[in-house]
């Protein structure tokens, strides 16, 4: 019996089936497995239990069985069809990483295989167009998609785009099935499948990690997170009670309808074992409820964390690793400060991560990586590998716990104020490399009251190993904040003024600067993260 799982391209007729619909709602609805299980597939491998399901006759008995190598069977466990959803459930044992298995699920006389099954780390890549670029699109595409061949271990498989104003159990459609990677599937078209960013964190995750990866793609350009948020994540964010603050916006291009990504691309994969999360999304943010992203963005990690623990029964780990990509820049010279809020917004308002608003999460600074010469606009830039490279070092140090992988640029520690020089001196917590003696790149709050703030330059005069020093000009005694690289094009391509040593940027940071006592050098100041934009300062 084969396997109802469509194999087409995404325009066939949708298939649609909502939360606690039977089968026979379906048209041809028969047994067999959920639509994203499939030959080549990736399962998670231990600690945790692979979650594997399916549709079946009501009542009826489910066998599954895995076999390895010349039909030895590994594991059989047995489920019953539920009632009334027509659907059947296993967690299987926690399984080594390996393969290949042959799954094998059966119900009286049908029964329906899964060949060359593998057991990993399953990777979800969500967001907007910058994560559905495809390889075909990134800088030295062609040599990218012909070194495909040399990853037959990572997997990928894309969820095609799809909306509803109801929760699917299962997906309407897919783009590409289970797949072994090859030059085809992975530069199908531009912003189509598969995503750039998610097949080089998958591969530079097995370089560093030598055993299978699998990755899930859903991702829809133009998106905003409201979108990809469940009712309970927006109303956590009192946005659902504020019907104006969700109008839509004119210049995206996707979907903003609160949840209808969410109800028909994420919720039907929660049943699915995941090892973490990859996002990038956000620029349609930049442009639509862009002060409610530092409420959003942490509420909707949070919820897809018990989202996923909860329909994986137990199996994805309370703590989802969750990565997500900075923002990249857009427009040169642009006065608009949008794409700067929206980045410190990314961190929940505290500059790096985790934090304590974001544990578990870890975040590639895009900033430096421009792309003004982009076929694709200056919003898509081409550089995916460096964003991808810096991802993997957050989810090496962050979800895989290696303790020697450096992850974060450099980041304030401490300043003091030399009032008679008219110098700030900023102390970072790692060894600085400076590319560029930026004029702009910092700039300190002078007010003698709060609101509203005069931002001034603050030229550096000089870089030592882990010190900055910066020129206060006209602001000699009344510094209540700092920022550093507060611009919607901050820098030139991988041209920003301070890094670490592995050439990691600093990232952006807006902080309040108090003093806290005199020392011998001068005016010792405490730097907190700014409240200023929730003040509207």
């Amino acid at each position: 019996m084969m396997l109802y799982i469509r194999r087409e391209s995404h325009a066939a007729a949708p298939r649609r089936r909502l939360v606690g619909s039977p089968p026979s709602l379906l048209p041809g609805a028969m047994f067999g497995f959920a639509s994203y299980y499939g030959d080549h597939m990736v399962l998670q491998k231990e600690p945790a239990g692979a979650v594997v399901w399916g549709y079946g006759e009501l009542g009826a008995m489910v066998t599954v069985v895995l076999s390895g190598a010349g039909g030895l069977i590994v594991m059989k466990k047995t489920a019953q069809v539920k009632e009334p959803s027509g659907t059947w459930t296993i967690v299987l044992d926690p399984m080594d990483r390996g393969g290949p298995y042959v799954l094998m699920a059966g119900q009286g006389l049908e029964n329906v295989t899964l060949q060359d099954v593998y057991f990993g780390d399953v990777w979800l890549c969500s967001g907007q167009s910058n994560m559905a670029m495809t390889v075909l699109q990134v800088a030295n595409a062609s040599s990218e998609l012909a070194a495909t061949a040399r990853y037959p271990y990572v997997r990928v498989f894309a969820a095609a785009p799809a909306r509803s104003d109801v929760e699917l159990e299962d997906l309407e459609r897919i783009d590409l099935p289970w797949s072994i990677p090859t030059a085809e599937n992975l530069g199908h078209g531009n912003f189509t499948y598969f995503s750039a960013v998610c097949w080089l964190l998958g591969r530079y995750l097995y370089e560093a990690l030598q055993y299978p990866i699998g990755l899930v793609e859903a991702a829809w350009g133009g998106t905003p997170i409201e979108a990809w948020s469940s009712q309970r994540a927006l109303q956590a964010c009192g946005l659902l009670e504020d019907t104006g603050s969700l109008s839509p916006h004119q210049h995206l291009s996707g979907p903003q309808t609160p949840s209808v990504l969410w109800n028909a691309m994420i919720h039907p994969l929660l049943n699915m074992t995941l090892r973490g999360v990859a996002w990038y999304q956000g620029e349609a943010n930049a442009f639509l409820h862009t002060d409610w992203y530092n409420c959003t963005f942490p509420a909707l990690i949070a919820d897809w964390r018990r989202a996923f623990h909860a329909g994986s029964a137990g199996q994805t780990e309370p703590l989802l690793p969750f990565g997500f990509v900075q923002l990249s820049t857009y427009r040169r010279q642009s006065p608009d400060d949008s794409f700067a809020r929206l980045r410190w917004h990314q961190t929940a308002d505290l500059g790096v991560v985790p934090n304590a608003r974001m544990p578990g999460s870890f975040m590639a600074v895009a900033m430096d990586l421009c792309d003004e010469h982009s076929p694709y606009g200056s919003i898509h830039p081409r550089d995916k590998q460096n964003v991808a490279h810096r991802l993997q070092l957050g989810a090496r140090a962050v979800a895989y716990g290696e303790k020697d992988v450096v992850f974060q640029g450099p980041y304030p520690t401490r300043a003091v104020l030399e009032v008679t020089r008219g110098l700030l001196n900023i102390t970072y917590s790692q060894e600085l490399t400076c590319r560029r003696r930026d004029t702009r790149a910092f700039e300190v709050c002078c007010s003698s009251k709060l609101a509203p703030c005069g931002w001034l330059p603050a030229p550096m005069v000089a870089v030592g190993s882990r010190t900055v020093t910066l020129a206060l000009g006209g602001c000699r005694t009344l510094v209540l904040a700092l920022r550093y690289a507060w611009a919607e094009w901050p820098c030139e391509y991988e041209s920003c003024a301070l890094y670490n040593t592995r050439g990691l940027p600093a990232p952006p940071f807006l902080l309040d600067a108090l003093p806290a006592g005199e020392t011998a050098g001068g005016t010792e100041l405490l730097l907190l993260p700014s409240s200023r934009l929730s003040q509207g300062i």
